[in-house]
């Protein structure tokens, strides 16, 4: 009975995930679905639809809506309310169709390493491709993306938003669960998964600190985030929402306590989070004994209300039209235009800047930039342009056509004339490990692009072989190796590729390494000892004069002092060169033994004092 239990409710969970939404009837619009079979990369096997509503401003904003498990894009156009939104409001759908299996058929990918990183394939780098699209093709503003889904569509929309904070301005997940929250694609099915068994908890720190890791240094504005989830969802738990709520706002720095709940429909109960200027930035909602089957109706009005799109646009004066573009930086594949600036005249703020290329009844958008330059890339070789630039406000108006610019770009091949060699190479700050060059610039008839290090061993011989790159006149080569000699050049490489003679050679010596740090510590003993040659004569006679002393030692086991001098004066042997040798002792302050009577200044300058210096090393091992 057990075991028919568990085969039953996974045969509910597969219905449950195939039908994600309440089907609300097709939207009355006089637009229709289109699918875009081409609209560039799309590691994800992803199909595409996008609805662009008749009425809409020139730079409409873009909303990608998407699908739960066993869904697809056409499905959710059917069965939300985000068409007639978009009608109403005049922003471009875009809905994609996943087709990503992870136990369920057609999920978008939230649980593969490639998936999580920035650039690094699968279902997210589809979906920006479809944003590119729309951007192309339709002039959609890049500043006004949204993203929102139900289910696995919820989960996805918690996940662009982590991944690419910079291309989203804010989300509404419908039942969805935290970024990062899935282990891999065994941890996806609800029967084994781990994410949606019921039992996950972190702290928000750890769910923030996931967020954070998917974009390190990412330091620009967080896309604002709301969140829905129905107390009886058992498919995916309504504790999850707990979770969502704990790592956005852990996110925004923003403590767990709501700054305001309110009930804005019968069982809708509102949870706010303000930041200290009063934004907020993000919203839950709990739906009192909803189970599985979100957005319901009405729901998706109050996303897009979050999104800013229901407000009425009231600016509908068009920016001033920018100066004449200047081409500049001419090569077979890209130039870099400047013009100058437009100004808002409507209230709602120069939001950028669109640039076309002039070509016939259909002008295609060639780029968009937030600045009075842009850098066009991809272009054709050997090909005429003629270009104009288009100013954008914040209400989407666009001013007129400034006059167009026209130049063409360089034959493949067309440069062969390389750069100047660099000059004046020079080395500095050379450390166990690493050296600071710097050079003087070369020259280009098209631009230098950059420059290549190139590093030899020793004093000579050896081949140089590239070290590093750099875009300005210096670079810093580290991870070398101590007491070791190396040679470097430069040399300067253009845009068509050629590259410049190399520079001066240069050479260094990196500082010798050590194992730690060396001490030493001088002691001075001050032994009874001949004067003279007392490695010859010290050891061999020592024992014997002291035996003659007639046992009168000193207490100490040694012969008393006078008793020695008195017997080096009746027993001096000569030495090596036929001399006297003469006692002598070091004696140490404060003694109080007897003074010695010293050799002669001859015999002194002719024998060395008997002084034994020792050194007491200690090596201590770097950190």
């Amino acid at each position: 009975m057990r075991r028919l239990t568990t085969v039953l409710a996974g045969a509910c969970a597969t219905a449950l995930f195939a039908v994600m939404t309440v089907v609300l009837g097709s939207p009355a619009v006089a637009a229709t679905l289109v699918e875009v079979t081409s609209f560039g990369s799309n590691p994800g096997n992803m199909r595409m639809h996008v609805y662009v509503p008749d009425s809409r401003p020139a730079s409409p904003a873009i909303v990608v809506a998407m699908h739960g498990c066993g869904g697809s894009g056409p499905g959710f156009y059917q069965g939300s309310e985000f068409a007639s939104l978009a009608d109403r409001y005049g922003f471009v759908v875009i809905y994609p169709t996943a087709t990503q299996s992870a136990g369920f058929g057609n999920c978008f990918d939230t649980w593969s390493d490639a998936a999580k990183r920035r650039g690094g394939g699968s279902d997210p780098v589809s979906i920006l491709s479809m944003i590119d699209y729309v951007e192309r093709t339709h002039q959609g503003d890049p500043n006004r993306v949204y993203a929102t889904g139900s289910s696995s569509g919820g989960m996805m929309t918690q996940h662009m938003l982590a991944v690419y904070p910079d291309v989203f301005k804010a989300g509404a997940s419908f039942m969805g669960v935290p970024f990062n929250c899935f282990a891999g694609a065994s941890d996806y099915p609800p029967g084994s998964s781990r994410c949606t068994g019921g039992s996950m908890d972190r702290t928000p720190q750890q769910w923030g600190d996931a967020v954070r890791q998917a974009y390190p240094g990412y330091t620009g504005p967080r896309p604002r985030m709301q969140l829905w989830h129905g107390t009886s969802d058992t498919l995916v738990p309504y504790s999850l929402l707990r979770e969502s709520i704990e790592q956005w706002t852990n996110v925004f720095g923003l403590s767990q306590t709501p700054t305001s709940t309110d009930t804005p429909q019968a069982n809708w109960n509102r949870s706010r989070y303000a930041d200290p200027s009063g934004t907020v930035q993000v919203e839950a909602y709990s739906i009192q004994g909803a189970g599985h089957a979100l957005p319901q109706s009405g729901m998706a009005r109050y996303a897009v209300e979050f999104f800013g799109l229901t407000t009425s646009q009231t600016d509908t004066t068009p920016p001033t039209t920018p100066g004449t573009p200047v081409a500049s930086n001419v090569t077979a594949s890209s130039a870099t235009l400047t013009w100058t600036a437009s100004t808002d005249q409507g209230g709602s703020g120069l939001a950028g800047y669109n640039v076309y290329r002039e070509q016939g009844a259909t002008d295609p958008q060639l780029g968009q930039s937030a600045t009075t330059s842009i850098t066009l890339t991809g272009l054709s070789a050997s090909t005429q342009y003629q270009v104009y630039v288009r100013a954008r406000d914040g209400a989407g108006n666009l001013s007129g056509n400034s006059a167009t610019v026209t130049f063409t770009t360089a034959a493949t091949g067309g440069d062969t004339t390389p750069p100047t060699a660099p000059a004046g190479l020079t080395a500095s700050g050379t450390t166990t490990t690493g050296t600071s060059l710097t050079w003087t610039a070369s020259t280009d008839d098209t631009g230098v692009t950059g420059y290549e290090i190139l590093r030899a061993p020793g004093a000579s011989g050896g081949t140089f072989a590239q070290a590093g790159t750099s875009a300005t006149t210096s670079f810093t080569d580290t991870g070398l190796t101590a007491g070791t000699t190396y040679r470097y050049q430069v040399r300067a490489r253009d845009a068509a590729g050629n590259v410049s003679p190399v520079s001066n050679t240069v050479q260094i010596t990196t500082q010798g390494g050590t194992t730690g740090a060396c001490s030493a510590t001088p002691t001075v003993q001050s032994q009874w000892e001949r004067v003279c040659d007392p490695a010859a004569d010290h050891h061999q006679h020592q024992h014997l004069d002291d035996q003659r002393l007639d046992g009168h030692l000193h207490p100490a086991g040694r012969a008393h002092p006078d008793r020695l001098v008195e017997r080096h004066r009746h027993h001096q042997r000569p030495d090596r060169h036929g001399q006297k040798c003469q006692p002598q002792r070091h004696a140490r302050a404060g003694s109080r033994h007897h003074q010695l009577r010293l050799p002669s200044e001859q015999a002194q300058r002719r024998h060395r004092p008997a002084v034994r210096l020792h050194l007491r090393l200690t090596v201590s091992a770097l950190p």
